[in-house]
């Protein structure tokens, strides 16, 4: 059975222990942030066994799959939530920055290193994610005192430095120059500009006459099939795991509009839109 949480938030903290009967291996449904403060062993993620150590941090989605296989007592906490959470989240600037979090968060979803840790880029960013993490916990679990806001507030300057480490993740040097081309449309994929065969033959250096052939070569399909390919994937998780509407979603994703994504979406998946969304819902 699917893992499943019956509040929009929930925050858990376990203190040098040596078993976690809350990870079985199925499918969660929810956003999570793990971060590791002590301890050694290995996860288990989505079929892929990935070894952990103190100060890291992974992030899963609806659907992932994970488990501890703890050698040494190990201190976590877990931060668990729906996209919904942030619904009354008040500001017009807060709404723009945690859509901007979802953007470049899709950038870990769907890459090909999904079972990673985030790696972190200083020990400055370590020590305010841990103090953020205590944070969050201490508020959840004081039942007299507890403020959503607060709550709100501190897990959106967390999910803040989880997507700058994602920028900073995406600057470092890819193992080929396909990989790094598929990883710059993957982040760029909202800036139609960036994503031009124009911009992409001048970023890597490769003629705009030739970088279609290239693309193709490499990958089996052309360069404005895969990123409309992508696109629809990046419609899809919107659809999954937002309340956006199909305007939003077709603006974003650079649709014309509504009716473009609907029959865009229909093309490629066999179904609507709504249809999907309401599929999902049913699941």
């Amino acid at each position: 059975m699917p893992r499943t949480i019956f509040e929009n938030i929930v925050i858990q903290h376990f203190e040098k222990t040596s078993f976690l009967e809350f990870c079985q291996y199925t499918p969660i449904r929810f956003f999570e942030i793990l971060q590791i403060q002590e301890g050694k062993g290995v996860l288990k993620i989505n079929g892929h066994n990935v070894p952990y150590e103190k100060s890291q941090l992974f992030v899963f989605i609806p659907n992932d799959e994970y488990n501890f296989e703890i050698e040494e007592e190990t201190t976590v906490s877990a931060v668990k939530f729906l996209y919904n959470f942030f619904n009354n989240f008040s500001g017009d600037n807060n709404q723009s920055q945690l859509k901007e979090w979802f953007k470049k968060i899709e950038t870990i979803l769907h890459g090909a290193n999904r079972a990673t840790n985030l790696k972190l880029r200083s020990e400055t960013e370590k020590s305010s994610l841990l103090s953020l993490f205590k944070v969050l916990c201490n508020e959840y679990n004081d039942q007299t005192l507890r403020n959503e806001v607060i709550l709100r507030n501190t897990l959106h300057s967390v999910l803040y430095i989880v997507s700058r480490n994602v920028d900073y993740e995406f600057l470092k040097t890819g193992s080929s120059k396909i990989q790094e081309i598929v990883r710059y449309i993957h982040y760029y994929i909202h800036d139609a500009n960036k994503i031009s065969n124009a911009a992409l033959a001048d970023e890597f250096n490769i003629s705009e006459n030739y970088i279609s052939q290239y693309f193709k070569k490499q990958m089996g399909l052309s360069l404005k099939k895969y990123i409309l390919n992508y696109k629809i994937k990046l419609a899809e998780t919107r659809l999954k795991y937002t309340d956006l509407t199909y305007s939003e979603i077709a603006s974003e994703l650079g649709f014309t509009d509504s009716s473009h994504l609907d029959k865009t979406f229909l093309s490629y998946k066999g179904i609507t839109p709504s249809a999907y969304r309401q599929n999902q819902k049913n699941i």
